[in-house]
């Protein structure tokens, strides 16, 4: 067998299509969540850890810290096989959306600090002198600028959640990964593996392409 027949047979791809787009839905399902979850909870990380008192600052800074360093792998493994054993059980979806989550929201929180820190200090204090509450100038003044700064770090880091999402196939979870491991072991061919890692490129490349326009345009406006 050549290897067009082993890596690209078009009736192996063909059959399994099906199997393996079930599980690109689950991946997209799973991507969109984990994104959603992980900026949300980096946006309060980082507020915490530039507004916050300095016991709330310490906390912020060692969830980031930790969850930073911890694999994600370890991490989903944990949720999803030990912490049975204290009585919590969590489905295959809930367990991978916990650990890509807590993962992103670290990487996230420091995203949304940097883009906050590099707001000039001048504008916070003329909205202070205006009368503004912290949060007003927070939401009116400061947010909307960080927004525009960290949105290129911001998409790489959800093009890595996404790529995070492989990750779940070892709980089980029938994502691309896992359906695409599937049909390649009733199909005794590898054509629907590299079918799946053809998905992720159309998914992921205009994102990286983006990404890049995005941090040239960033650096132009900065010139």
């Amino acid at each position: 067998m050549g290897v067009i027949d082993t890596f690209f047979n078009l009736r192996v791809l063909g059959e399994t299509l099906p199997l393996v787009l079930s599980g690109l839905w689950v991946t997209v399902l799973l991507g969109a969540a984990s994104i959603l979850l992980g900026n949300a909870g980096g946006l309060g990380l980082a507020v915490a850890r530039v507004y916050g008192r300095r016991w709330l600052r310490a906390i912020a800074v060692a969830y980031i810290d930790v969850f930073r360093a911890i694999p994600l792998l370890v991490l989903l493994i944990v949720i999803y096989y030990a912490l049975p054993f204290v009585g919590i059980r969590l489905s295959p979806f809930a367990a991978a959306t916990s650990a890509i989550s807590l993962v992103a929201a670290a990487y996230s929180a420091e995203i949304f600090r940097a883009g906050i820190e590099a707001i000039p200090s001048g504008q916070i204090d003329a909205s202070r002198a205006l009368g503004l509450h912290w949060w007003l100038t927070f939401r009116l003044v400061v947010l909307p600028q960080a927004v525009r700064i960290i949105v290129p770090p911001l998409t790489g880091n959800s093009i890595n959640v996404i790529k995070d999402t492989a990750l779940a196939s070892v709980v089980a979870l029938p994502d691309l990964l896992k359906q695409a491991t599937q049909a390649q072991a009733l199909a005794a061919n590898p054509s629907p593996l590299i079918g799946a890692a053809l998905i992720y490129l159309v998914i992921l490349l205009p994102l990286v392409r983006a990404v890049a326009r995005l941090e040239r345009r960033y650096a132009a406006a900065r010139r």
